[in-house]
């Protein structure tokens, strides 16, 4: 009986690239390679990996199924990857997390006597939306600003639906010089905002009322009738935190930093 040889190219789950050498075993006895790519991330990898976390792009996958509606317990299900390993990959992200939208272009103007930051926005839809945390008693809000023409997140922050909150978000959205803001009737629009830049009413709100449905469509943490429901503040602020930065900011939420 003959028997033939088979050969199989070795390539960098990273950069694709077959500048490969081996790198010992694994306690188990798995072969390690090592990538020789100097500009590739991936030092050490293997092709068999006995624990399914360990595998490449696992962890975005937990990412990204956490943002379009999976709980911790589903995404361990479907992954076979511990629930612990899922809020750790979620609490990891916290820190790179922004809150105001870093594609909004900046005009400089110049006059005599000051230089003017000029953002492309002056009309501003904002509203508050309800969810909460642990129990219905301790309520969360997501409140957002939009811009009233092209529905673009402007800035978002999350609290209670206090004065104090609003404020924050206020602060934020500073920089933008909106002329215009457009609310419901809440009191923390009406005590905080001037009354010649302040629109009240649905009419001119509605885009800002379906970004809130789009986000309960995606967030489970957001239905408004759901078994799906955060134990801790920090892991609900950072769900529907990295929706935001990937869907409405256009941030690489699986970057390790961010500019």
């Amino acid at each position: 009986m003959s028997y033939m040889t088979c050969l199989i190219e070795i390539k960098c789950p990273n950069c694709k690239l077959p500048f490969i050498g081996k790198n010992g075993f694994s306690r188990k006895g798995v072969p390690r390679y090592l990538c020789h790519n100097n500009q590739c991330r991936t030092k050490s990898f293997m092709l068999e990996y006995c624990y399914n976390a360990c595998v490449p792009k696992v962890k975005e996958q937990a990412i990204e199924m956490a943002i379009n509606g999976s709980g911790i317990r589903d995404t361990s299900r479907v992954l076979e990857i511990s629930k612990t390993t899922v809020i750790s990959t979620l609490k990891a992200k916290e820190a790179s997390l922004i809150q105001v939208n870093p594609n909004i272009k900046t005009l400089k103007l110049s006059s005599e006597s000051e230089v003017r930051v000029k953002l492309a926005c002056d009309v501003a839809e904002l509203d508050e939306q309800w969810s909460f945390v642990g129990s219905k008693s301790n309520q969360r809000w997501l409140w957002l600003a939009i811009d009233h023409v092209t529905g673009v997140v402007l800035a978002y922050v999350f609290g209670r639906r206090k004065d104090k909150i609003f404020n924050k978000l206020k602060a934020l959205l500073e920089p933008f010089g909106i002329q215009k803001f457009c609310t419901d009737d809440w009191g923390a629009y009406t005590r905080n905002i001037d009354e010649d830049k302040h629109i009240i009413g649905k009419k001119n709100t509605q885009k800002i009322e379906r970004k809130n449905l789009n986000f309960r469509t995606w967030i489970k943490r957001l239905t408004r009738k759901t078994i799906c429901f955060s134990k801790l503040e920090k892991m609900h602020d950072i769900v529907i935190g990295l929706l935001i930065n990937k869907i409405e900011f256009g941030v690489n939420i699986h970057a390790k930093t961010h500019i």
